[in-house]
């Protein structure tokens, strides 16, 4: 409750009486319904809470942005320098609130300052939170490139509609205004338009998830579903694929998200199985050299590293070997190349020591007058 007029002169009167200082009575003079010594208290109140925070502001806040310096994380950084770069109109409203307070002014005068204050507070936030986000996004993307920089604006004006709303609906209460019915209007208004673009935000939360989740990036080669190709861009709404065809494919990011994807960027060695066949009248023991001439072949490739080989199947019309090695690179052309010399040098090896592959075929015994195979 505000002091009276009568009484705050009185108490002065009787302050001053206490003192000896009655030569001073122009203190107990009301200016604007306020005595003139009120009216110094709250100037002082305002230069020494000013002078306060700007000390705060160049002493502490300087040495504390030289011990966070000396720290590895960078949110500390942040959050000095966020504090070292606030602005003077949050200093100034503070320090104005804090002198009125106990000063009898016109309900309308404390209602701007005291809004004019906590206006001031919810911008530094919302600017402090959007630090940290571009900071958390810094981190996450590295060096962001025009799409990712775009998913980051979008993600900050989510949250600086988020924020104000919240804000300015602290603000309103604070100040006395009654924020039930506009709750209850926006919740309803939130949920209309929530379902409408239900769609869209989707794919937009879904991008968001990608570009800080990362399961996959631009230039990696994924596989979801039917769909398959190397990503071109990732967008807020849709993914881009240059398929092996050389088409585009646009894939929604909520439908990514949601399917299983195969990244074969990630893949550090491929696993490799192929099987050969001999014909029946190869020897046994040709036939046990075999593996070990594979071995030889595939051991002399540079991205090859060789499992095994068996003879393991009496096929219609061959012996076969199944034979397994692993491919140390994650680019399929490697891979074919390595598969290609393999082949070639089999072959060569196959013809050198006599060995003839296997082709399907079939043998007639004629008995008689009859035919059976």
């Amino acid at each position: 409750m505000e002091p009276t007029e009568t009484a705050q002169s009185k108490m002065v009167a009787d302050l001053a009486e206490a003192a000896g200082v009655g030569k001073y009575d122009f203190l107990t003079e009301v200016v604007f319904g306020n005595t003139m010594l009120g009216w110094i208290s709250a100037l002082a109140i305002f230069v020494i809470v000013l002078s306060a925070l700007a000390l705060l502001k160049r002493v502490v806040l300087k040495r504390l942005g030289k011990l966070s310096k000396k720290t590895k994380s960078k949110i500390d950084d942040t959050i000095i320098t966020f504090l070292q770069n606030v602005g003077s109109i949050f200093y100034v409203s503070a320090s104005l609130f804090a002198a009125v307070q106990h000063l009898s002014l016109p309900n309308i005068v404390h209602l701007i300052i005291k809004g004019a204050f906590f206006f001031s507070i919810v911008y530094e936030v919302i600017r402090l939170a959007e630090n940290l986000l571009g900071l958390v996004v810094a981190i996450k993307l590295g060096k962001m490139d025009e799409d990712e920089t775009s998913l980051s604006s979008a993600l900050s004006l989510i949250l600086r509609v988020i924020l104000w709303t919240v804000g300015i609906l602290m603000i309103l209460s604070n100040l006395g205004f009654n924020v039930t019915s506009l709750l209850a209007s926006l919740g309803i208004g939130g949920l209309a338009v929530s379902l409408a673009l239900q769609p869209l935000f989707a794919d937009i939360f879904s991008s968001f998830s990608i570009i800080l989740d990362k399961p996959f990036e631009e230039g990696d080669y994924i596989v979801c579903g039917e769909y398959k190709g190397t990503v071109k861009r990732i967008g807020l709404k849709t993914t881009r694929l240059e398929a092996l065809q050389g088409e585009e494919l646009v894939i929604s990011n909520a439908e990514l998200t949601a399917a299983r994807v195969q990244n074969f960027k990630k893949l550090q060695k491929r696993r490799i199985v192929f099987a050969i066949g001999v014909t029946y009248d190869t020897p046994p023991a040709t036939l046990r050299g075999i593996p070990k001439i594979i071995e030889d072949v595939i051991s002399g490739k540079e991205h090859a590293e060789f499992s095994r080989a068996h003879f393991w199947e009496f096929a219609d019309s061959s012996l076969n070997l199944e034979i397994v090695y692993f491919i140390h690179s994650s680019e399929y052309v490697d891979y074919m190349d390595t598969q290609q010399e393999i082949n070639l040098e089999i072959l060569e090896a196959f013809e050198k020591e006599g060995i003839e592959m296997a082709f399907p075929t079939r043998t007639v015994h004629v008995v008689g007058d009859k035919a059976i195979a």
